[in-house]
């Protein structure tokens, strides 16, 4: 049986992620990758881009696929696309446990309609946890989710995994989160939870998630210790948007 590109990627990605493939080598030949996994030439080309929209590799024409991932030099919570914490701790390689300290359902009023972006009058469940890796208490989660849309979600299924209910028993498709991330200081909640160690300000990562049909059903507010906080991100440059009219009316007034 022929394996599914989403597969191969993550069978490639875990090799790279170990030093099977390390660092500024070049991945065996497209051929030999091939009778490795025993697809077509178009699934392994759909496997290497999505690595390579991860930023794990190049293409360099003429002599093959470059990898470009670098593990971090020590333990860091490192995050990326949209997942579960259970799947971004499994990533990286932690002990995670997870601790839920509130767990209540309100109204939105102004002042949350203005942090959240939910409308006035909506119902949400509000959910305070505590997210320990190694045995270490490092991040701290505020999540806000829309009642109607996790109906029948406890305090257990979040301790476990919310989006892990909301995919595989409620059948709603996660599409799109817009993401802010900030540097603040402790708040007397943050000393509360976390194991501060004398740091006085977090990372923090503010999340807008919407569902496949468009609707916001979650803000979360997720608070890091900042040494083991590492975000990930590929930024490609658009050469041929520079060059397109548009692009250069853009560079002109930003040199102006």
């Amino acid at each position: 049986m022929k394996m599914r590109y989403d597969a191969i990627y993550r069978d490639i990605l875990h090799n790279i992620e170990d030093g099977t493939y390390p660092y500024q080598t070049l991945l065996p030949s497209e051929n030999k990758l091939i009778d490795v996994y025993g697809c077509s030439h178009n699934t392994l080309r759909r496997a290497l881009a999505m690595l390579a929209a991860k930023g794990c590799v190049q293409p360099i024409q003429g002599k093959g696929v470059l990898v470009i991932h670098r593990q971090p030099a020590k333990a860091a919570f490192i995050v990326g696309g949209i997942e579960t914490f259970k799947e971004t701790a499994a990533r990286n390689h932690l002990l995670a446990t997870t601790e839920v300290v509130t767990f209540e359902q309100l109204e939105v009023d102004q002042s949350l309609a203005d942090l959240t972006g939910f409308t006035m009058g909506s119902q949400l469940i509000h959910i305070e946890r505590v997210r320990r890796l190694n045995g270490m208490r490092l991040i701290f989660d505020n999540n806000y989710f829309l009642a109607s849309a996790v109906s029948g979600l406890t305090p257990s299924i979040a301790e476990n995994s919310v989006y892990e209910y909301i995919e595989h028993v409620l059948h709603m498709s996660i599409a799109t989160s817009r993401r802010m991330i900030t540097v603040e200081r402790c708040t007397r909640r943050d000393q509360e939870l976390l194991s501060i160690e004398g740091f006085d300000f977090l990372a923090v990562v503010s999340g807008w998630t919407y569902s496949g049909k468009g609707e916001l059903f979650e803000y979360t507010q997720s608070r890091h210790r900042p040494d083991y906080f590492c975000f990930n991100d590929t930024a490609t440059r658009d050469v041929a948007n520079l060059e397109s009219p548009s692009g250069k009316r853009a560079r002109d007034m930003l040199s102006s």
